[in-house]
């Protein structure tokens, strides 16, 4: 059997304490609604404001509960600090050189299985019954819930694929947003609140607690965690050794792990296998691989009972307090010497995203027997699992993950123009990347535009964004750059957030998202009546006419369609708008005024 302040038996979680009585908060017990129905139920947000200060209260040299933010509905959303450092704030974690473990629960409300377990797992290191000393090597950071103002749209069937609590919360912001996709962008208010708070505590491992959806089969939880598979090489040594030791930890307590999503190639196929790959950092786990810190995306299975899940994810958060009391300050080294790489990554080449190739290797994967048969609902092929009967399934895995498209990174860095300097400048604090305001105009700049070959808007609405893909090369050009511009350099330690966010074909740059929309939309043109005597006369041109006739002739659509024909030559015209499908942000190579 696992040592006994490493597990946590259902028939504990199972046990139904008794209801709280009116007492003092420093003698209330320190136990959730979940946990006193027998983890058939959880509590509503007023229970962890209740529980923070509880907490607190009740120890007063290893907690404090905090505020970093308000929701939209006007809700406090509350921290718990638990040391034994005295590190009770940034300055005093960083000045004693303290790493910080941040843990996250319910930034999809109806997976909340995070919640009540954090407040168990810190009871019980609070008590000596696990974890012991843990808090006397670092600063546990614990979030219980991310999107508040989701977890009180309360109701039974909020998660209709999931097994328990009887209520939940809901999985986006009263704002609608799915704050998972939101670390970049940051348009959520809770978003920018937690930034904010990782700015200021910069957090050594930020580990984010959901329940997968999916098919039905025995594994139990999914560990994905970055930098393993991309970001600096020494990191990905590190993330890889602390999840190989996450897994066998919970391997030895019961769990089925696995290091890869589970979700199916082809929905509800399971022959079809599955694919890992490297996320785009609107993701948590994939954000921090830019901040050159760990991120770590836990997922319970959503066809596991409750009190198993809470029982999986309690272990999951004891045991990564146990492995940054022993590897953080180590870890912390590692960061420190990744950050001062990226600070040199000016000139290098740099991936702004990953594919996973087409090679496959066969795993053996825990599920049970099943059928796939006609639907007399839908009329299409459904499956239908049968839990009484186990299986060893034998699946294709594409595992294999290279970098799909890389830039080279500007020597110096980037130029914000003065017209787009506030938000953008905004954007960029949010994040604390590092830039200045230029007091005086660059006259005749030599730079590196990047002009659109092709601008690509999206059909349908994505997070209230319309997502724009741009097809095209920086090349060097002389512009005018007016006073207020921004230079944003690459020698700064979140070197690839920069990128990440800067770069116009990064998956989740600024671009990407449609925050420069403007730049690739005509606002100007020129009449046909107009444009057939500029035609005629650009005819007069032997190479201009020589194009002209070589296009008709080579081109099939180019010559059956007027609009294209005209514009031919509207483009080679004074009035042409030569901003047009030109990208806002420049780059340089040489820093201004240096």
């Amino acid at each position: 059997m696992p040592p006994a302040h490493r597990t946590l038996p259902l028939l504990a979680l199972a046990l139904a304490l008794s209801p709280a009585l009116p007492a003092r908060a420093a003698d209330a017990p320190l136990t959730t609604v979940s946990e006193r129905s027998g983890f058939v139920q959880t509590g509503r947000y007023d229970e962890v404001v209740a529980l923070c200060a509880a907490f607190a209260q009740r120890y007063p040299d290893a907690v404090r509960c905090i505020d970093f933010g308000t929701t939209p509905e006007g809700r406090p959303m509350k921290a718990l600090v638990a040391t034994r450092t005295g590190a009770f704030t940034p300055e005093a974690a960083r000045a004693k050189g303290v790493p910080v473990l941040l843990v996250q629960g319910g930034i999809h409300a109806g997976e909340i299985d995070g919640k009540d377990a954090g407040f168990l797992a810190l009871r019980q290191v609070l008590e000596g019954d696990a974890a012991k000393g843990a808090l006397d090597r670092q600063v546990f950071l614990f979030v219980p819930v991310f999107n508040i103002d989701g977890h009180e749209r309360f109701g039974r069937w909020n998660r209709p694929n999931q097994r328990g609590p009887e209520e939940m919360g809901w999985r986006t912001t009263a704002q609608n947003y799915n704050l998972n996709r939101d670390y970049v962008k940051a348009d959520a208010p809770e978003m920018q609140a937690m930034l904010a708070l990782v700015e200021a505590w910069d957090p050594i491992l930020y580990v984010d607690l959901h329940v997968t959806d999916g098919a039905k089969f025995r594994h139990d939880v999914s560990y994905q965690i970055e930098p393993v598979h991309a970001g600096d090489p020494a990191l990905r040594k590190a993330g890889l050794a602390l999840r190989t030791e996450l897994v066998e930890a919970m391997r030895k307590q019961g769990s089925l792990p696995l290091t890869f999503y589970p979700s199916f190639v082809k929905d509800d196929e399971p022959a079809s296998g599955f694919v890992d790959t490297v996320a785009p950092p609107r993701f948590s786990h994939a954000y921090f691989l830019y901040r050159n810190r760990f991120g770590l995306l836990v997922e319970t299975h959503s066809w596991k009972d409750y009190p198993a899940r809470v029982r999986i994810t309690r272990n999951t958060i004891v045991d990564l307090l146990e492995q940054t009391a022993r590897s953080g300050r180590s870890w912390l080294r590692i960061a420190g010497e990744a950050d001062r790489r990226a600070e040199k990554l000016g000139g290098a080449s740099v991936p702004l995203d990953y594919r996973t190739t087409d090679k496959t290797r066969t795993v053996d994967f825990l599920g049970y027997a099943y059928t796939r048969t006609p639907s007399e609902v839908s009329g299409a092929p459904m499956t239908r699992y049968d839990e009484n009967t186990p299986q060893v399934w034998k699946l294709p895995l594409r595992d294999e993950i290279v970098p799909d498209h890389s830039v080279t990174a500007p020597r110096a860095g980037y130029l914000v123009p003065a017209a787009q300097a506030a938000w953008v400048g905004e954007k960029l604090r949010q994040h604390g990347i590092r830039f200045r305001r230029l007091d005086n105009a660059l006259a005749q700049a030599k730079v590196m535009g990047f002009r659109a070959d092709e601008a690509s808007f999206s059909p349908r609405s994505v997070e209230g964004h319309q997502p724009l893909t741009l097809r095209g090369a920086w090349k060097p050009e002389t512009r005018e750059v007016a006073a207020g511009a921004l230079f944003v350099p690459i020698a700064q330690p979140k070197a690839r957030l920069v990128m990440a966010i800067l770069e116009p074909q990064a998956p989740d740059s600024l671009a990407a998202w449609g925050e420069f929309n403007n730049a690739f939309e005509r606002k100007e043109g020129m009449e046909a009546y107009v444009a057939e005597d500029v035609a005629r006369e650009m005819l007069a041109d032997p190479a201009v006419k020589a194009e002209f006739e070589r296009r008709v002739r080579e081109d099939a659509a180019f010559a059956k369609d007027p609009q294209a024909r005209l514009d031919f030559f509207y483009r080679r015209h004074a009035s042409w708008d030569e901003r047009y499908n030109l990208y806002p942000v420049l780059r340089v190579d040489t820093a201004p005024g240096d």
